[in-house]
């Protein structure tokens, strides 16, 4: 038992360093531009992660060099397009609108009329979401968090490919490198010389941590002590703890109907996720299920 509250907290911890993380990055695109922040997250992400993997290089074929550059497109892809929804929306609708992404992932996995029910829910909240006024949701900004969502799912399918292939962590720290290299030329063109300033290089390294190295980290130790399935229902909070972040951090207050709706899509991707176990409900000890480890296994990207 004492375990199993151990490896919650750690799940929570990443979840909470994720989303904090994010509103970092929000606070330093004044500074950077929107890609010369993403530059420096995924770039000192990677080389942090290449330190620590040293991922063997030899012994793979096109096949799986393949798998690793489509990883590092869906990795880059979708931290760009959600740091510049997160530029034009608050961060917990921008979360709320992104987790569409792998709560669809699930729905369909899952192949079951309650699952679809979970996805109506959802769009329900979407819905209330929306009559914020578009003063207040940005429909640029929530287009992009959308479109985030929809690289979301195409992270956490070749995220599994990869995983095939690649020991540990390796293939992830050949993605994020990729990704990296994919997104300096645009980091460069934003942010120019200033990338290199030294106070931008710390607060670039205070992002990278936040964002990849000890999320990931806490992850990968709370998937070795829990279902897979009770991974992926804590990690549907990821909402709630983006709208506190953006509260704390960013002064983004949210009104009564922001927070039911986001509640509401909380509420489905839980459901979602719970109707992927075949029979029902997974109990407790129940082995991982593989309709959830498609919806929201994998560690949290941002």
């Amino acid at each position: 038992m004492t375990g199993r509250l151990g490896a919650i907290g750690l799940v929570l911890g990443g979840a909470l360093s994720v989303q904090f993380g994010s509103a970092v990055a929000a606070l330093i695109f004044p500074r950077t531009g929107v890609s010369g922040a993403v530059t420096l997250r995924l770039a000192l992400g990677a080389a942090v992660l290449l330190l620590v993997c040293r991922p063997r290089l030899r012994g793979y074929g096109r096949a799986d060099w393949a798998a690793v550059a489509a990883f590092g497109l869906a990795l880059g892809g979708m931290n760009s397009v959600f740091y510049h929804a997160i530029e034009r929306i608050p961060l917990g609708p921008a979360v709320t609108l992104e987790v569409l992404g792998p709560l669809a992932l699930s729905v369909f996995a899952a192949r079951r009329w309650v699952a679809w029910c979970w996805a109506g829910l959802a769009l329900a909240g979407v819905a209330l979401l929306g009559q914020g006024g578009l003063e207040r949701l940005d429909p640029v900004g929530a287009g992009l968090a959308l479109g985030a969502g929809a690289l979301w799912a195409a992270y956490i399918v070749c995220s599994a490919r990869v995983g095939g292939r690649f020991p540990r962590a390796d293939g992830l720290a050949l993605a994020l490198a990729v990704a990296a290299v994919i997104t300096l030329p645009l980091g460069l063109l934003d942010a120019g010389a200033r990338l290199w300033h030294p106070a931008v290089l710390g607060l670039g390294a205070g992002l990278a941590l936040l964002a990849s190295v000890l999320p990931y980290t806490l992850e990968l130790l709370a998937l070795r002590r829990l279902p897979t399935a009770t991974f992926a229902v804590l990690m549907s909070l990821g909402p709630a703890i983006a709208a506190l972040a953006g509260w704390l951090v960013l002064g983004q207050a949210l009104h009564a109907r922001e927070m039911l709706a986001i509640g509401l899509v909380i509420a489905a991707s839980i459901g979602a996720v719970r109707a992927g176990a075949p029979g029902g409900p997974p109990p407790p000890e129940a082995g991982p299920s593989s309709v959830s480890a498609a919806g929201a296994a994998p560690p949290a990207p941002r």
